[in-house]
């Protein structure tokens, strides 16, 4: 692994090093990734509602977020009544109840199981996308944002900013966008969709600047089917070519992953 630094720190589970102001946790197996993440995302949680009401946390959906969700909502000494949940995206034009929506998703994984103080969810069915936008942009805005979860997409995205897209001075938190090819033939591969035809062409996504409001930032990237990606990342340059690259100019995150 060229990224890998020869001044690395070692703890229990993960090698530790930084690329610019980006911590980079390095582990041996996913699971080890995953329940890790989760008991720092755990602990930073609980050390916030020792001194404030409420917290407000942002959720990423996907493969990389399966395993890190379940633990987390089993892990106990959180109180989740004291939680505010937002998330990252959603696809323009189905409803809730859809098998590939990503609050159907984030219902099932997240919610029925913690029942939050409350989840701020993306409307994609909406019949006036621009004024969703609008209004979800209030709700972002109307606290401050505690923590942002999130994984890395095999172009390097965050959420659907994807290179064509993602803009690091953009003046919106959350915007209409149109998916690459190389996304949507991505949840086609998942199951998501039965073919090309049937994948939204258009999501909401949060933006950068609004992934980067988040006082805590977890990104998960498991897996060697993420190498490139995480590759591009961490070694070349800071640039919307990558946008997961902004990372390494936010102190506040820390990137999760495996060898190549």
């Amino acid at each position: 692994m060229s990224y890998l630094p020869h001044n690395f720190r070692t703890d229990t589970l993960a090698q530790t090093f930084s690329v610019d102001a980006l911590t980079v946790r390095l582990y041996d197996r996913t699971d080890e990734l995953t329940t890790d993440a989760a008991k720092i995302a755990q602990r930073y949680l609980q050390n916030l509602l020792a001194r404030q009401d409420t917290a407000t946390v942002i959720l990423a959906t996907g493969n990389s977020q399966i395993e890190f969700l379940a633990t987390l909502v089993n892990l106990s000494g959180i109180d989740w009544s004291r939680i505010i949940f937002f998330h990252l995206d959603e696809y323009l034009g189905i409803d809730a109840n859809h098998p590939a929506s990503f609050r159907r998703y984030l219902c099932e994984r997240v919610e029925k199981k913690v029942n939050p103080a409350a989840f701020h969810y993306i409307e994609g069915d909406t019949l006036q996308p621009l004024a969703e936008c609008d209004r979800y942009t209030k709700l972002l805005l109307s606290q401050p944002i505690d923590l942002c979860c999130l994984g890395v997409g095999g172009n390097g995205h965050l959420a659907f900013n994807e290179p064509s897209v993602a803009d690091f001075q953009d003046p919106y938190y959350i915007k209409l966008v149109k998916l690459e090819s190389s996304t949507l033939q991505q949840q086609v591969d998942r199951g998501y969709f039965a073919d090309l035809e049937a994948v939204p062409q258009y999501a909401f996504t949060l933006t950068i600047p609004a992934i980067c409001l988040a006082n805590k930032i977890l990104c998960l990237a498991p897996g060697k089917h993420k190498a490139l990606a995480v590759q591009q990342m961490l070694e070349g340059s800071i640039s919307a070519d990558c946008p997961a690259s902004i990372l390494r100019t936010q102190a506040q995150a820390t990137l999760f992953i495996e060898p190549t």
